[in-house]
């Protein structure tokens, strides 16, 4: 169950019926508050600045710029706001690349239905969440993560 403090959401994807289906499911829970979409990174970056979400719920295939590079420069910018991938790329060094931009959370597409609420609570209490989809690293593979006290 989520917190009663009220989360501020923006969606960023290019696939408008699916950017509205996560839209929609994440404002069926009363804390979340969809503040903003947008179809590519550019507008999503201008929509940080304007709208100051909490979190980015993030694709990586957007049609101007990578998810990933959108991701840096938002935590570059705002390095509280959380990122959640939400992408149907398994690859492990696109996860990998993804997870480093210090974003805290990965859900795979095809697995959105049962995990997308799972993933934003665990990031609301500042734990990180991978869709087991996405999980191909074992302990050789080193962090996925990057640490505050690494930015």
């Amino acid at each position: 169950m989520l917190s009663s403090v009220s989360i501020r959401v923006l969606v960023v994807d290019d696939y408008a019926p699916w950017m509205n289906f996560v839209s929609a499911a994440l404002a069926s829970t009363p804390e979340v508050q969809v503040v903003g979409q947008a179809s590519d990174g550019l507008t999503a970056l201008q929509k940080v600045v304007e709208l100051n979400p909490d979190l980015v719920v993030l694709d990586i295939g957007l049609p101007d710029i990578s998810g990933i590079k959108v991701a840096q420069q938002i935590l570059d910018w705002a390095p509280d706001v959380r990122i959640l991938f939400l992408s149907e790329n398994t690859a492990p060094q696109i996860v990998r690349a993804a997870l480093l931009t210090g974003a805290q959370g990965y859900v795979v597409k095809s697995s959105a239905a049962r995990e997308l609420m799972p993933a934003l609570e665990a990031l609301l209490l500042d734990c990180y969440f991978v869709s087991a989809a996405a999980n191909h690293f074992g302990p050789g593979d080193g962090p996925l993560f990057r640490r505050l006290s690494d930015a």
